[in-house]
């Protein structure tokens, strides 16, 4: 499988093509008379959030509106679903929303859907839509995103559904694309996609292809750009950030990307994900402990504490060796958090593997688990394994599992009571009533209220607080977040 780089060439037919769509979407909102609209859902991973800030600014550029009508499944008149192929169900998912936009488009408040994503590289799941779904217009794969525009439009000049999955790997800097990021404050930054490690249980290899790395220089112009334009907080995406640069001619790692970043004045909070424990290297955690702007969290995931299912896996580290990243982390990194991705009942999975789990969770201790009942993905190795586990005996071990993660998770809250924390504030709480949200430089959730005299002084303005710093006596802890007061806003504003 070989790997394109997108170039000057495919972009002038890019542009050409967005051209055509905004004559075509004129003449729409001229027939519906007012301005013709997109919806854009998405689900699954940051990266696909990434890629849905990239739909939406392609979107815009065809002359669309974003629906205002709220709920998931409102019509509209441009419908692009972003799919994922991880999670448990996400067949149904999807299915059961097309079902519904079947409906919306009989009623003609719906006239384009395009579905994109993980999801579109199974191909059952391209089949059963060519089959029994004709009314979808455009299918593609993720590393066909730059050619969104030129399939749509194609699409709709032969005007019968157009299936686009191809063979081959591509890569787009972020610079080619429009992009309409969804938060104020905080910007997703690919610096690389697809995944090498084709871990048994995993779909994502085959999904979003092979690794291949942004340019260096590319990535840091984004950066630098984003600095300029009043970000504060940067996320680093990748499926395994720490196997940046493999392939590239330059030589630059993950690590070369988190030091320059890190001395971008500007940036309040430089975050990651993902990491790969045969990947992660010391300097990598040496920059987190000595730079004050990159977050002091680590996720890590262990997915069993079994070197045995470890192995079938095809996870290339032992639980004593995830425990010696963990140990130098801890060491190096005061106040930092340890997060990890477990899976429960993968096939062969005996009572004594799941015990060295529970294990290995106690002596990392840590601070927030994502935890997994593994469930047969189609076209990956462990689908055809022998010795999968019964339901009840999985939903029995998954029991014990978040209850020791959950007691952990809590513990980790109750250390930060009595202690004053910085806060990037995020907005306003969805618990509602004044309480406001953010999170600490550990990405602890921290819900807070602002006392009379910070709100009515001059500093204080709820329509501009997205972004800001403020210190927050913390006061209470619950299972996954604290609960405190603002003491004073601290970027000096």
């Amino acid at each position: 499988m070989s790997v394109i780089r997108v170039d000057n060439t495919d972009k002038t037919e890019f542009d050409r093509a967005l051209e055509e769509l905004r004559g075509y979407f004129s003449v729409l909102s001229q027939n519906k008379g007012r301005p013709a609209t997109y919806s854009l859902l998405t689900y699954g991973c940051q990266l696909n959030e990434s890629d849905s800030e990239k739909l939406a600014g392609m979107l815009a550029e065809m002359g669309l509106v974003k629906s205002e009508d709220s709920g998931e499944l409102a019509p509209a008149d441009v419908v692009v679903m972003n799919t994922c192929s991880v999670r448990e169900n996400a067949d149904r998912h999807l299915f059961g929303n097309l079902g519904v936009f079947k409906n919306f488009c009989r009623k003609g408040e719906t006239s384009v859907i395009a579905v994109c994503g993980c999801m579109m590289k199974v191909p059952e799941n391209v089949e059963k839509i060519r089959r029994s779904y004709p009314y979808v217009n455009l299918v593609f794969d993720p590393q066909q995103l730059h050619r969104f525009p030129i399939l749509l439009r194609d699409a709709l000049d032969i005007g019968k559904q157009s299936v686009s999955v191809c063979g081959e790997d591509y890569i787009a800097e972020d610079s080619y694309f429009p992009i309409e990021r969804q938060r104020r404050f905080r910007a997703l930054v690919p610096i690389m996609y697809g995944c090498n490690n084709f871990c048994t249980y995993c779909i994502v290899p085959y999904a979003r292809g092979r690794e291949r790395s942004r340019s260096f220089g590319e990535i840091m112009k984004e950066l630098e750009d984003l600095a300029s334009k009043g970000y504060r907080e940067v996320m680093l995406l990748g499926q395994n950030v720490n196997s940046y640069g493999k392939g590239n001619e330059d030589g630059k790692t993950f690590a070369d990307i988190l030091d320059e970043a890190s001395k971008i004045k500007e940036f309040s909070r430089i975050r990651f994900m993902s990491s790969h424990p045969k990947d992660l290297s010391d300097r990598v955690i040496d920059i987190m402990a000595d730079r004050p702007n990159v977050e002091k969290h680590l996720h890590l995931a262990l997915q069993s504490g079994s070197d045995d299912v470890l192995k079938r896996m095809n996870r290339p580290y032992t639980a004593e060796g995830y425990m010696k990243i963990a140990d130098y982390f801890r060491s190096r990194v005061e106040g930092g958090s340890l997060t990890t991705d477990i899976i429960v009942g993968f096939p062969g999975e005996t009572e004594e593997d799941f015990v060295k789990t529970l294990e290995i969770c106690s002596r990392a201790a840590f601070d927030a688990a994502f935890t997994f009942q593994y469930s047969i993905r189609p076209g990956t190795k462990a689908a055809e394994f022998p010795d999968q586990i019964p339901s009840d005996v999985v939903t029995e071990r998954f029991g014990r599992l978040t209850k020791l993660t959950n007691s952990l998770s809590e513990a980790s809250c109750k250390r930060l009571v009595g202690q004053k924390k910085e806060v990037l504030i995020e907005g306003i709480s969805k618990a509602g009533g004044g309480v406001y949200s953010g999170r600490t430089i550990s990405n602890h959730l921290v819900n807070f209220t602002v006392p009379d005299e910070i709100r009515n002084s001059g500093s204080f303005c709820e329509d501009s607080l997205e972004g800001r710093l403020c210190e927050v006596d913390i006061q209470y802890a619950r299972p996954y977040s604290v609960d405190g007061v603002m003491e004073r806003f601290t970027d000096g504003k």
